[in-house]
């Protein structure tokens, strides 16, 4: 039986929070869905956008999660999932598997994902690089 105790509603408008720096990555800003809140740490949801042009990118890296999805809302986004690049465009859904390893290094000026992990308090692993990583595409 579902525990409908263990979580609560929840209604975040766009008004309701900003978007924000301080998140994982310093070249992109984050806005809070309230979904961490709501689960009580078991899930957090937050939209994630372009804030610098893509210079270094992520560096290689995994996460420790049960869960991950992305969903790009706006723009692309190209991705090393270990040895493969993987164009990411607006309407596409990737689900990153637990521990693998990747590397964000090329984004459109108006990329704009929603992301979802368990648990909320995911951690991101530095990793020894897999292979080359393509040169990303200057702004203009």
């Amino acid at each position: 039986m579902l525990d409908r105790t263990a979580t609560k509603f929840s209604h975040v408008k766009p008004e309701d929070t900003q978007f924000v720096s301080g998140g994982l990555r310093d070249f992109f800003l984050y806005r809070d869905l309230g979904i961490a809140e709501a689960t009580h740490g078991k899930v957090i949801a937050h939209l994630v956008k372009a804030n610098m042009a893509p210079e270094t990118g992520t560096g290689w890296h995994r996460h420790e999660a049960d869960f991950q999805i992305v969903i790009m809302t706006k723009g692309w986004a190209r991705f090393m999932y270990e040895d493969k690049e993987t164009l990411v465009q607006a309407g596409d859904v990737i689900h990153q598997r637990p521990g693998i390893r990747h590397y964000l290094f090329d984004y459109s000026p108006d990329m704009e994902y929603l992301e979802i992990v368990s648990p909320a308090d995911f951690k991101s692993i530095d990793v020894e690089p897999v292979c080359e990583v393509p040169a990303p595409t200057p702004w203009k």
